[in-house]
């Protein structure tokens, strides 16, 4: 990602403030976070987030809106695999369990695309820890914008 703008400044619309370098690129939000993209292909993908002091909720864990913005990512990166650049689409609906809190290490984060429709993709994702342990599952829908005629 190519970042021509204060990061902390303003969002402004009008002005081309980042680009991605590729179509499965991490945008601003996800480099802040610390999302890294280790694999995405053919309706699935694999990142990892290492669990930094930064994220961190008040009783020391792993924060839960760090967890579902690692998953949902996922789940993006798995479909832009297989839609055309530049495609535009956005998350509908989620619904993550957690099952175990994340107190330390790398968290990975393996997704796939479970349904199709004309513009319509579901899909899920499982957290899990660098032993294999599982913090949480995520299910999600994303919807691809009306193209313009």
């Amino acid at each position: 990602m190519k970042l021509y703008s204060d990061p902390d400044g303003p969002r402004q619309p009008e002005v081309v403030q980042f680009e991605l370098e590729a179509w499965i690129d991490g945008s601003p939000f996800e480099k802040l976070l610390g999302v890294q993209i280790l694999k995405a292909e053919g309706g699935q993908a694999h990142l990892s987030l290492p669990f930094t002091l930064k994220l961190s909720n008040g009783g020391g864990v792993m924060h839960g809106g760090a967890m579902a913005s690692l998953a949902d990512t996922a789940v993006a990166m798995a479909i832009k695999t297989l839609l055309p650049p530049g495609t535009v689409f956005a998350t509908t609906g989620l619904s993550m369990k957690f099952v175990a809190p994340v107190l330390e290490g790398q968290v990975h984060a393996y997704a796939r695309v479970r349904k199709t429709g004309a513009r319509t993709f579901s899909g899920d994702c499982e957290l899990l820890g660098e032993g294999g342990e599982t913090y949480a599952h995520l299910t999600t829908v994303f919807k691809v914008a009306r193209q313009d005629k």
